[in-house]
């Protein structure tokens, strides 16, 4: 079976590729970037940003812990590998244990489109080693605009959500808020997150002290707000201020000792942009960001905390500001500024008497640690005649400290130093045809867990630094395009868990991806996007003997039909990898057998104003996997395997909306 779903896989790469296809990603602007647009409209599932984008994007996968706020990895790289922005704010979670990536602190309903940048093409913002998500929220307008979605799914799914937008020439607002909650979902098996869990224990993965104490309780409730201002007090200025708040409660995470007890996010940013002021200056623009997060995980749900639970309550925030300027230079344009940040990562550990509510002493389990960064960039584009040049560069100077106690013998404060640049050559070759090659090197520093947590953490890990190479090819013609790249990523220093901290290694990443759409006829259009990689350290870590990294999905396709004709839609995909038979074993990762599902969405415009949409995701029931068992999150185990949570089985949706 192994055999045939790889072979299939590759076969349907090439048919592909000589008939074309592509899926609903278009690559706009920048060389390296894809865009996802209209995720608000078109991803009705969930507020999980990190599924609508694995459904979308072949090279982007996820991370399964709960039922919702799951992680994703882009080309094998997760965590601080890639950068996570809303908008021009960067964002983190507060979970040393990823309950909370950064991408589930911004809701799907909020996102209009979202910038992917895979590589290390990108110099504006700090962090960016081999890929960078950007989500760009819904700006306010003039018109008065909004609508109003009720969603019904599968498993207890509720969710109901609203926006309206409206201004005039001088003041633009947007105000968006949404509610959700789901119970636990089933697997292809028909067994709960519960039954997931209870399953494991019952073959020697964790113990009986993990099981819940209650096995219905909810998967997870979610409540979200945005507002944004646009303010233009004269023509060619303007002030944005928004705000966005996250409240996720009671989310459970069965492959993992503790569950979120909740998650509060609140994301404050300030913009302002002048237009125009002199040959030297199209635009200068100030951002201003300040995120704080807090999130206590427990045992209070688990069997082992019916009579004491532990806590362990994780802060993090962030405050930055980035000013740049934009300048018509010879026949190209500027760009160049300076970039600050600081963020700041906290935690504490207790236990609580369930009898009485007393909580015994605190005590600190990150010692209060702060990044600070600062940072020098400039970008050129320019044309020579058929030939697209895009040149960048960036410095950083960042400063890791300590601010609580550390152990003796453990390093308080590290500095690093980074040089990052980029140059990117596109060939019009015809109007129809581009070809391109990328050569980029960026870094980023260690962050606090990597440092400070772990039996053996003795806070001196180094940066990684990424040399990575892109070629690639972009075509476009009548009702038919495919674009193709190959990369190859070179790191040293890779941050890598070995035995209960965090160390270096060097390794490579190489892969390729192949995006097509083809419109079969007027009303018919098959989309395809595919992705291969392979991941080796240089050298085993040491006393181990796998080469294999971590993280490296296998060869992964998404296949897509879709029918649009009048009022009515419908969208029929695949999805399909192979089995993962490449994987670190020393470090926790089993193999998982390969799968294809396939899901179905109709859309029918009832009227002007109100839609209706019905869809099925995993039509056949399909129990499988999507994401492996990496042990630097901490995951329960009996000494072998680590427990494993399959992806959810037939799920049926319906959506109504109202727009105005």
């Amino acid at each position: 079976m192994k055999k045939v779903m790889g072979v299939s896989l590759v076969v349907s790469t090439f048919l592909m590729a000589e008939t074309g296809v592509l899926e609903a990603i278009t690559v706009q602007g920048e060389t390296f970037s894809k865009e996802v647009k209209d995720i608000s409209g078109e991803d009705l599932r969930s507020a999980d940003l990190a599924e609508a984008l694995s459904r979308q994007n072949a090279s982007i996968s996820i991370i399964r812990g709960s039922g919702v706020a799951n992680d994703i990895l882009l080309r094998g790289q997760k965590r601080d590998n890639i950068n996570i922005l809303m908008d021009e704010s960067k964002v983190y979670g507060g979970c040393p244990n990823r309950m909370d990536p950064a991408l589930s602190h911004i809701h799907s309903d909020n996102v209009e489109n979202v910038k992917i940048v895979e590589g290390p093409y990108d110099v504006e913002h700090f962090g960016t080693l081999s890929g960078m998500i950007i989500a760009e929220t819904k700006n306010p307008t003039k018109e008065v605009s909004g609508d109003v979605n009720l969603n019904m799914g599968s498993y207890g799914y509720k969710k109901a959500s609203a926006s309206a937008s409206g201004g005039n020439d001088t003041v633009r607002v947007l105000l968006s808020a949404s509610t959700e909650q789901s119970d636990q979902y089933k697997d292809g098996d028909g067994n709960t997150l519960s039954d997931q869990l209870n399953n494991a224990i019952a073959q020697g993965m964790g113990v009986a002290g993990n099981r819940y104490i209650n096995p219905d309780l909810k998967a997870y409730e979610k409540k979200t707000f945005m507002g944004k201002v646009f303010i233009n007090p004269v023509e060619n200025q303007e002030i944005r201020l928004g705000y966005t708040l996250n409240r996720s409660d009671n989310v459970l995470y069965p492959s993992r000792s503790m569950d979120a007890d909740y998650d509060d996010s609140d994301i404050f940013t300030f913009g302002y942009s002048l237009y125009d002021l002199s040959p030297y200056s199209k635009e200068v623009s100030l951002e201003v960001y300040k995120s704080e997060v807090t999130h206590p995980m427990s045992t209070k749900n688990r069997v082992a905390g019916a009579t004491n639970y532990m806590t362990a309550k994780m802060y993090t925030d962030m405050e930055g500001a980035k000013l740049k300027n934009v300048a018509n230079v010879g026949s190209g344009e500027l760009t160049y500024g300076v970039d600050i940040s600081r963020r700041n990562w906290d935690g504490e550990s207790y236990m609580t008497n369930v009898a009485t509510g007393i909580e015994g002493a605190h005590t600190s389990n990150l010692p209060d640690v702060d990044t600070t960064n600062r940072a020098l960039f400039a970008k050129y584009n320019t044309n020579i005649e058929n030939v697209n040049i895009q040149v960048g560069s960036r410095y950083d100077d960042t400063t890791i400290k300590a601010n609580a106690p550390v152990a003796v013998g453990v390093r308080d404060k590290n500095d690093y130093e980074a040089l990052s640049f980029y140059t990117i050559a596109t060939l019009r070759a015809s109007d129809s045809v581009d070809y391109f090659i990328g050569l980029g090197k960026a870094s980023r520093v260690p962050d606090a867990k990597e440092l400070y947590r772990g039996t053996n953490a003795l806070g001196n890990v180094d940066q990684t630094t990424n040399y990575e190479t892109d070629i690639g090819f972009k075509t476009h013609y009548d009702g038919f395009g495919v674009n193709g790249k190959v990369f190859y990523s070179v790191l040293k220093d890779y941050i890598y868990y070995n035995s209960a901290k965090y160390v270096n290694v060097d390794a490579v990443i190489y892969g390729a991806e192949l995006d097509a759409y083809y419109d079969l006829s007027e009303t018919l259009t098959l989309d395809y996007g595919m992705t291969y990689l392979k991941g080796k350290k240089d050298e085993p870590l040491a006393g181990q003997s796998d080469k294999d990294l971590a993280d490296i999905v296998p060869l992964k396709a998404n296949l897509g039909l879709r029918y649009h004709f009048a009022e009515h839609s419908i969208k029929t995909e695949m999805v399909a990898a192979k089995r993962w038979n490449n994987y670190d074993s020393d470090n926790g990762e089993q193999e998982i057998p390969g799968y294809a599902v396939f899901n179905v969405k109709y859309n029918y415009k009832v009227t002007k104003n109100v839609d209706v949409t019905l869809g099925v995701d995993n039509i056949f029931d399909k129990k499988y996997a999507l994401s492996n068992t990496y042990r630097d999150i901490s995951l329960l185990s009996g000494g072998g395997d680590v427990v494993l949570i399959n992806e959810p089985g037939r799920y049926l949706y319906a959506n109504l909306r109202y727009t105005f």
